[in-house]
């Protein structure tokens, strides 16, 4: 049953009632200005500034940053493969905001220490990861439940939870992806946070669970040798569960949207067709 089930949504998405589909041409950087194709002048943009600071890090040695330009190439890439070679349109705006989303992580918060320097570029970056993984997750479900052909109709608060559960699904998995580097490579992905108070039932003598508190905590010994941080290090806990707690609230402000969006196809929040990929109608040979 699940199978057959399954087979009937793969069949039927690829029947979508949308428009005529076609490979979209590649085109010059001349070209789309002439038609003021904004993602494809932004992937120009950034993608001749990542080739710039490519070739200044091979002249510098610093081959850890070539490898990380090489990899934002990589990454921007994907979106036009997807548009090339599938059937779904991705919307400029959300194209756009990848691309600036992918420099911002890469170039900006690994290469040129974004991350310490601004200690709110982390937060930003999950916050927005939240409200883009939504998007994905709310359009692959939008996309069966407007096929005419097929007879399940979900409601608006049930997409609105898919989104919302797809996206903090993206943010657990990276939390572990950045735990897993973290321990195998020996990275420092998972930030830590200096604490001058805290509390656990390891620090009671008598094992009985009561949490004991410490307070005003101005430094701490390691093998004889102050940290000379001000306080209690905390390795991870903190980063990890504030990462989690912004995705949760970017991808609720999108559920939340799009739950308003499917119901009533609301103008006020017409702005989410900027962020939904679609699915289009191959276009039949003549």
């Amino acid at each position: 049953m699940g199978e057959t089930l399954l087979t009937g949504m793969l069949s039927h998405l690829t029947m979508l009632p949308m428009k005529k589909w076609k490979a979209p041409e590649k085109k010059t950087f001349r070209q789309s200005l002439k038609d003021k194709d904004s993602a494809r002048i932004v992937h120009y943009v950034l993608r001749l500034i990542v080739v710039l600071v490519l070739v200044a890090q091979i002249f510098n040695g610093n081959y850890e940053n070539v490898f990380l330009c090489v990899l934002t190439l990589i990454l921007f890439a994907i979106p036009s493969l997807i548009e090339t070679n599938t059937r779904i349109d991705i919307p400029d705006t959300l194209e756009n905001i990848i691309l600036f989303f992918i420099f911002a992580a890469e170039i900006l918060g690994e290469m040129r220490s974004y991350y310490v320097t601004f200690p709110f570029w982390d937060t930003l970056l999950h916050t927005l990861n939240g409200f883009l993984a939504a998007a994905i997750g709310f359009s692959l479900v939008d996309i069966l439940n407007r096929n005419e052909r097929f007879s399940i109709r979900l409601s608006p608060f049930f997409l609105a939870t898919v989104a919302f559960c797809f996206s903090m699904t993206i943010g657990v998995i990276w939390e572990f992806f950045e735990f897993f580097m973290d321990v195998v490579f020996r990275l420092d992905m998972q930030k830590d946070t200096v604490l001058t108070t805290i509390r656990s039932v390891s620090l009671d003598p008598t094992n009985s669970q009561r949490v004991i508190t410490l307070t005003g905590i101005e430094e701490v010994m390691v093998n004889g040798k102050p940290l000379g941080v001000g306080g209690y290090l905390d390795i991870g806990l903190y980063d990890t569960m504030e990462d989690l707690f912004v995705n949760f609230i970017g991808a609720l402000a999108f559920s939340i949207a799009g739950y308003f969006y499917v119901k009533y196809r609301s103008k006020k929040a017409g702005f989410l067709r900027h962020f939904v990929p679609t699915l289009v109608e191959k276009e039949e040979p003549k």
